[in-house]
């Protein structure tokens, strides 16, 4: 439920469409719906402008299907992070619109596509190819939070001419993701590179001194550059939600 939901609905009453009784109904559910193993926020979407994302990771499969079941009851967009094949399966019996991403292992139900301001972009850039999945969760999200994603992958420092290659396209983006793994210096050069903010997520993709990326998180946090900001290793959504809020803001 969000402020155009909660409109039309007292428009609907105002009108004379339906009774106090479907409206207080309605508004029961408010500010969450209680399933006992969940309490889903539908208040979010007011407070933040989009609704509560499921991290699908750790619940079971039935638990998965029927959160989203009752979220897509309330709102148009949803998103499903860290989600299985199996997950989908069983969402997309409840909600036959849902789609599912297994690249960035994200279920998304989009009923309405956001107004994009194309001169306002976001740029998804990865060290390698293995680090795509994360990348992909970012860019995922920050699409179906209403903003133009371009992406740029596989050009870490190991072929640092391969970065310098895509200098307009770096240059041109509002604002930037860096996903990296190993060592994690790919944000530090793309930090000293622009004006724009930077923000960081390191991948747990590495040799074992690595440290399942702890090694790129601790050198994204003693960034040099100024202007780099750091998520949690692996967490693609974070920064893609974090990066729409920066687009959208004047």
């Amino acid at each position: 439920m969000d402020d155009r939901n909660m409109m039309a609905l007292l428009e609907r009453f105002q009108g004379g469409k339906i009774s106090m009784e479907e409206v207080l109904e309605q508004l029961k559910k408010w500010p969450f719906e209680d399933l006992n193993y969940a309490k889903i926020d539908h208040h979010r979407a007011l407070r933040q402008g989009f609704p509560e994302v499921v991290f699908a990771q750790g619940k079971t499969v039935k638990q998965v299907a029927e959160i989203m079941e009752h979220l897509a009851a309330c709102n148009r967009n949803v998103l499903a992070s860290r989600a299985t094949c199996e997950m989908f399966t069983a969402v997309k019996a409840l909600v036959p619109d849902a789609e599912f991403h297994e690249l960035a292992r994200m279920i998304v139900v989009r009923r309405e596509a956001s107004v994009v301001d194309e001169a306002r972009v976001i740029l998804v850039i990865t060290a390698g190819t293995s680090d795509i999945p994360v990348a992909e969760e970012a860019a995922i999200t920050a699409e179906v939070m209403g903003n133009k994603v371009t992406r740029v992958f596989d050009v870490g420092v190991a072929g640092i001419h391969r970065l310098f290659a895509q200098r307009q396209i770096i240059e041109a983006a509002n604002v930037i993701i860096v996903v990296a793994g190993m060592e994690g210096a790919l944000a530090s050069v793309v930090g000293g590179m622009v004006d724009k903010p930077v923000i960081a997520v390191p991948t747990s993709v590495g040799y074992g001194a690595s440290f399942g990326g702890i090694a790129a998180l601790l050198a994204m946090l003693n960034s040099c550059a100024a202007g780099v900001a750091v998520v949690n290793i692996d967490n693609g959504f974070g920064a893609g939600r974090m990066a729409s809020i920066i687009n959208s803001m004047r």
